[in-house]
């Protein structure tokens, strides 16, 4: 089931109603479950909050390589992060500052933004531009830099987290999201079933078809398709990855090593319009189910 085009420029206007209502509450909060609550950074403490979450997982955790300033510091700093939205997860429950409380965060970045700072950071491994292209007027949104606390890797913080980037897309009447996602190591024949099953299944073509650049392209067909189990091929993807998949999402064509973060790297393409009537349900069509 998918929501039509209509039906999600409605959800728009519900959640522009909705967004006008809670500022002249005096609050930005987009969702909540107990003591955890989701909205965007307010503060450049908060966003070096985030940072400091993300090197923490992606250096710290997964072994990631980042500048020496950057590992001096304890941050993972991109030039990005001067223009993008941070989407944070806080435990209100802990004592002390906003900052001390970020325990997951997403990075988003509109259109209209990378347009005036030289573009999304997808675009430095998958050719953007057709895509683009092909919807001169659909609003995109790219979605980067996912993490949580280990602690905090539960349902309801991944729940927050899409919460608050679903009313936040909603918010900005966003058409279509998209951004990398990440299989850990550097190898992608280590993940030749997960990433078979992504190619054969969940291709992205037609008006949403996108490819990693030429000389970063590595094959994600990597098995024949009767040697794919795909309820084997699903437990052995990342969550993140799943969970787009459960929403309705495609994946571009072709892998990209990310040396650097050790990493091996696949496009997500979500158009709002196709993201399934199950979530749209769990969630809201104007992103009130966790609302604060």
């Amino acid at each position: 089931m998918t929501i039509e085009i209509a039906e999600a420029e409605v959800a728009a206007e519900a959640l522009a109603s909705a967004c006008q209502a809670s500022l002249s509450k005096g609050t930005d909060v987009l969702g909540r479950i107990g003591p955890l609550e989701t909205r965007v950074a307010r503060t450049d403490a908060e966003i070096d909050a985030a940072q400091a979450i993300r090197y923490r997982v992606f250096v710290q955790e997964m072994g990631a390589q980042v500048p020496p300033d950057a590992m001096r510091r304890g941050r993972d700093i991109d030039a990005w992060d001067l223009v993008c939205d941070h989407l944070l997860v806080l435990d209100t429950s802990i004592e002390g500052d906003a900052d001390e409380q970020v325990v997951a965060t997403y990075r988003l970045l509109r259109q209209d933004v990378a347009r005036h700072a030289g573009g999304f950071y997808s675009q430095t491994e998958f050719d953007l531009e057709p895509l683009l292209a092909r919807h001169p007027g659909k609003r995109f949104m790219e979605l980067g830099r996912s993490c949580v606390l280990p602690q905090y890797r539960t349902k309801r913080t991944m729940e927050l987290l899409w919460q608050g980037a679903w009313a936040y897309a909603l918010k900005h009447r966003v058409d279509a999201m998209f951004g990398c996602a990440s299989f850990a190591g550097s190898v992608p024949e280590e993940h030749a079933l997960a990433l078979s099953f992504l190619h054969q299944n969940a291709l992205a073509g037609g008006d949403w078809a996108v490819a990693a650049h030429a000389e970063q392209y590595r094959t994600m067909d990597l098995m024949p398709s009767e040697a794919v189990n795909a309820r084997k091929a699903l437990s052995a993807m990342p969550p993140l990855i799943k969970g787009y998949l459960r929403l309705g999402a495609m994946i571009g064509d072709g892998a990209v090593v990310d040396h650097a973060f050790r990493t091996t790297d696949v496009l997500i393409v979500l158009p709002i319009e196709s993201i399934s009537g199950r979530y749209l349900n769990y969630y809201g069509a104007d992103a009130g189910r966790f609302a604060s």
